[in-house]
């Protein structure tokens, strides 16, 4: 019987008795079973719904309500149509009755404007496709899946579960969607920045240069304010260097709609919203176009135009409409001797309109025609500059200064002008990013060096930048500056340009050669923190062909043929530290960027302008002259600019420039036949929103400065070689990123 059991086939061998679980139940009645009773692991069937073909106009009254009143967006047709059938498909019948189109539809306009979308929702856009894509896992019976654990934290955001909350967290994280208080446009969403004790132990922000972003010129987003929309949008055609001839056109006109929308939001130019409200001291401004000075002779009104130079040589100003002589033997400027005024400006311009009777002097153009040039001219009393907008009405955020009055209606907080994240979206979050690091983690390191007119074909030069940087090579890398900017022109005389003061290429090539051998001499410094080099008009190539006159703008970064041993200095520096241990920030970088350029630090928050042009001696060259005012002893009237440092020996041209250029909101605002200007990539001159700081390198000649004005900071650093007296001095520019003060510095050697 034995051996007929062992023959039994394993199959119909009886089963052996297993206990699993060695601890006997308390009764005997209900002992422990065999094997354990396994618990469903479902939570129950899910709902089927019967998709429905949905109409778009049958869906628009749900989304006028959702997407337009609610979160102030506007749907395409195309877009319409897409949230029509992903509703019909998803939500069934029951759309309308239970609430399911609404709760989706808030739901995709909450992701849109966490994603930094515009405010015209595109369907053909791949961020609503994305949403949508990403929406559709997490749909069940109609609704959208929302659990404990969708909102990624620093506990969950490794977490992978395997039920419907974990699906929901896998596709939203797929495509980047987040809830109300996560943030995705830089990936910050998985951090809680509310922890501040773990904010060291996070490698991706340990060191603030991590959220130091270079913009280069040709990078930049090119935006085109709609007048329609009254909305910035992304120019449809690819920018190239020889766009057709109306681009020529656009390039003003957007100039002109930048700056006229600016100047209606302004409270001077708001009427008042009730007929019967009580007469103040204070008017209302009213721009009239010149069109609507025709017949209107004797009259006074207020011009908001371009100056140019007509085909006879007198001074005109146009405007959308048309232009008409100007005529300013009697018009004092206003601040007196506080601004420049030069064709290619837009200015206001105070005066009488005197028609001419003779002829067809009344007629537009002289033959008809909108456009054309008015009959008569235009008799001015004042000129000035349109006045500058904060950057906080700008992006429609509170003001830090509880003095000046700030209203968010018409701010931009949503358009994303650099590609970092625009400021509604991840202003907030950066804004405690920074304050966590800056001023908790890293005080010390919040401070950039800025060192202009580097000619590195004079030995003394050399010789400056060595004492410069040997004062912070001996500081501890927690106190070493976050970035080393060095600004051109780096030879004293136009390289390759045939006249043999500049040398050819190979020469070029050595001088750059000589400054990587001077870099390796400071090994902590050029680990610890990010040099930018920005090319000025004696560097190629432009160079070659203009002899060091002024070329077109935005300018391309140094060829790369000429700086091979510089990055191999900074490459093997970050070689090295990576084999002795982790470096702070992971190792040095030198950036070869366009001129100008803009620096970001952590995103929206902190946006600095680089620039360098001989700018003030093209001012004065091409500015009108005015008729003096009879008394020059009257004092000027007080302004809201701070001077830095008080003593400064004039304060007449820091003033003056600075007004100048942020009221224009733009770098370069000269005729093209003044100054040149890559059409489709004027973009990236313009100063609006106003920046956190315009480092503005200017004439060798001009002293150091640092003005204030509406809260950005204008900053000269000077020429790096000085002369005073005897001494030779180093000179330098240390500017402080929290404090967005600039504060000039020099040392003898």
């Amino acid at each position: 019987m034995k051996n007929q059991r062992q023959r039994t086939a394993p199959l119909f061998r009886p089963s052996v008795s297993v206990d699993l679980n060695p601890v006997p139940s308390s009764s005997p009645a209900f002992g422990t079973p065999v094997h354990p009773i396994r618990t469903p692991t479902t939570t129950g069937a899910k709902p089927t719904i019967l998709p429905v073909l949905l109409p778009a106009p049958t869906l628009r009254p749900v989304a006028f309500r959702t997407f337009t009143k609610k979160h102030n967006l506007t749907l395409n047709s195309t877009a319409l149509q897409a949230l029509a059938t992903f509703i019909g498909k998803n939500c069934g019948a029951g759309w309308r009755e239970e609430g399911l189109a609404e709760r989706v539809l808030e739901e995709v306009a909450k992701t849109w404007k966490k994603l930094g979308g515009g405010v015209i929702v595109d369907g053909e856009s791949d961020a609503l496709k994305g949403i949508l894509k990403g929406l559709e896992p997490c749909m069940s019976g109609g609704k959208v899946i929302q659990g404990s654990s969708s909102t990624l934290s620093r506990q969950s955001s490794f977490s992978f579960g395997a039920g419907e909350e974990g699906k929901t967290n896998a596709a939203l994280g797929s495509i980047g969607l987040s809830r109300e208080d996560s943030h995705v446009s830089l990936g910050v969403s998985g951090l809680e920045l509310d922890d501040d004790e773990g904010l060291e132990d996070e490698g991706m922000v340990r060191d603030p240069r991590r959220w130091l972003k270079v913009v280069g010129a040709f990078d930049q987003p090119c935006l085109v304010y709609n007048v329609g929309k009254k909305h910035f949008e992304k120019t449809t055609s690819k920018p190239t260097l020889f766009p057709p001839a109306h681009h020529k056109t656009h390039l003003f006109r957007h100039r002109y709609t930048l700056i006229h929308q600016r100047l209606l939001r302004n409270d001077a130019f708001q009427p008042s919203s009730s007929s019967n409200a009580p007469q103040t001291t204070t008017t209302s401004y009213k721009i009239t176009p010149i069109t609507n000075l025709l017949g209107r002779s004797g009259t006074t009104h207020l011009l908001l135009g371009l100056l140019t130079i007509s085909p006879t040589g007198t001074l005109a100003i146009s405007d959308l409409t048309g232009s008409i002589a100007l005529d300013l033997r009697h018009a004092t400027p206003v601040p007196a001797e506080g601004a420049w005024f030069t064709p290619g400006m837009i200015v206001l311009v105070d005066g009488v309109y005197e028609e001419e009777y003779g002829g067809a002097g009344g007629q537009l153009g002289g033959g008809g025609g909108v456009g054309g040039t008015i009959g008569g001219r235009f008799v001015g009393f004042s000129v000035g500059g349109p006045p500058c907008e904060r950057r906080e009405v700008t992006l429609g955020i509170g003001s830090s200064n509880t003095s000046t009055s700030t209203t968010s209606s018409g701010g931009f907080g949503w358009v994303d002008f650099l590609g970092v994240g625009s400021e509604r979206a991840i202003g907030p979050k950066m804004r405690h990013l920074s304050n966590a690091i800056l001023l908790k983690s890293h005080p010390n390191r919040a401070k950039i060096l800025i060192l202009s007119s580097l000619h590195l074909n004079i030995p003394k030069a050399h010789d400056a930048l060595r004492k410069i940087l040997s004062i912070y090579e001996a500081l501890p890398p927690t106190s070493q500056p976050l970035a080393i900017v060095l600004i051109g022109s780096f030879v004293s005389h136009a390289a390759m340009a045939g006249g043999g003061c500049g040398g050819g290429s190979i020469e070029y090539k050595e001088y750059w050669d000589l400054l990587a051998g001077t870099l390796t001499e400071f090994p902590t410094l050029i680990v610890n923190s990010t040099f930018i080099f920005v090319p000025g008009d004696n560097d190629p190539w432009a160079s070659s062909f203009a002899a060091g006159a002024s070329t077109t703008i935005p300018r391309h970064p140094i060829p790369e043929l000429f700086t091979t041993r510089v990055r191999r200095v900074f490459a093997s520096a970050k070689a090295e530290a990576a084999a002795d241990g982790p470096a702070l920030g992971g190792g040095g970088q030198a950036i070869f960027t366009t001129n100008p350029t803009r620096l970001t630090l952590f995103g929206p928050v902190k946006e600095l302008v680089i620039f360098r042009d001989d700018i003030v001696s093209r001012l004065r060259r091409s500015a009108i002259t005015f008729r003096k005012p009879p008394s020059s002893d009257a004092a000027a009237p007080p302004d809201s600019m701070d001077l830095d440092p008080p003593d400064a020996p004039s304060h007449t041209l820091p003033r003056t420039l600075t007004k100048t250029l942020l009221d224009q909101s733009h770098l370069s605002p000269f005729p093209l036949s003044t100054r040149p200007v890559l059409w489709d990539h004027a973009a990236s001159l313009s100063l609006y929103p106003l920046p956190s700081a315009l480092i503005l390198a200017v004439d060798a000649e001009t002293a150091p400065f640092s003005v204030t004005y509406e809260g950005c900071c204008v900053v000269n650093p000077g020429a790096v070689l000085a002369q005073e007296g005897p001494r030779r001095l180093a000179r330098w520019c240390e500017f402080d990123v929290m404090a967005g003060r600039g504060m000039g510095r020099d040392v003898a050697f």
